[in-house]
């Protein structure tokens, strides 16, 4: 019985000396290798760019002159092209912006005694400053400056003179990275051109509020 029990033990050590050295022989299998996530880059606004813009223009007209007089509203569209710099610090940036549109804002009514008054812009430009608030490719900005353009007043039947006058303006919109250099934004501007004099002592003040969407092409 003895004998049968140390012949067991010997066995079952064989056993595990011989299992230990076979799964060292074995090849050891080799960790898969895993890969790096991919982050995009947050997009910078920094740097110079060009671009289109158009829209439409609604204002108020008022007319006052010894012989007529009248208030009426404005309307016409606008496009135009942008030139602009941007400078980005953390995710507020900063920038410049001038942009000239032709524009066909204008409105007419009959002011006085039988006198038909038209007030007409036909070309307005915009040097403005702007602040954005960067939300990766998403921008909102709020901007404002000067204002510059001309107003044209006429009087059926006694004639008409045209005036470039300087005022100011205020606004903001929304501008987002669409595709490479390519950005695209909607914007609302106030524009105040203030009063122009014009023939027979009359006196035109001429604002509009801009709706317009542009597409820039950043350097």
């Amino acid at each position: 019985m003895k004998r049968l029990v140390l012949a067991g033990i010997g066995a079952l050590a064989l056993v595990s000396t011989l299992g230990t050295a076979n799964a060292a022989d074995l090849p050891r299998r080799e960790a898969m290798p895993t890969k790096a996530p991919i982050y995009a880059p947050i997009y910078n606004w920094t740097g110079a760019y060009v671009g289109i813009n158009g829209g439409g223009g609604w204002g108020r007209s008022d007319t006052s002159a010894p012989f007529a007089s009248g208030s009426f509203n404005t309307s016409g569209a606008v496009v135009g092209g942008t030139l602009g710099y941007n400078y980005q610090v953390g995710q507020t940036v900063f920038g410049l912006e001038g942009d000239v549109d032709w524009s066909n804002v204008r409105g007419s009514s009959t002011c006085g005694a039988g006198f038909s008054c038209e007030t007409k812009n036909s070309w307005l430009a915009t040097a403005r400053g702007r602040i954005g608030y960067a939300f990766d490719r998403v921008m909102p900005y709020v901007t404002g400056g000067l204002a510059v353009g001309d107003i044209k007043s006429s009087v059926a039947g006694i004639g008409s003179s045209t005036q470039t006058k300087a005022g100011w303006t205020l606004g903001g919109g929304v501008e987002a990275a669409i595709a490479g250099p390519w950005t695209a934004k909607v914007e609302y501007l106030y524009a105040d051109l203030g009063r122009g004099s014009s023939m027979l002592g009359s006196d035109t003040k001429f604002n509009t509020s801009l709706v317009r969407a542009g597409v820039n092409y950043r350097f």
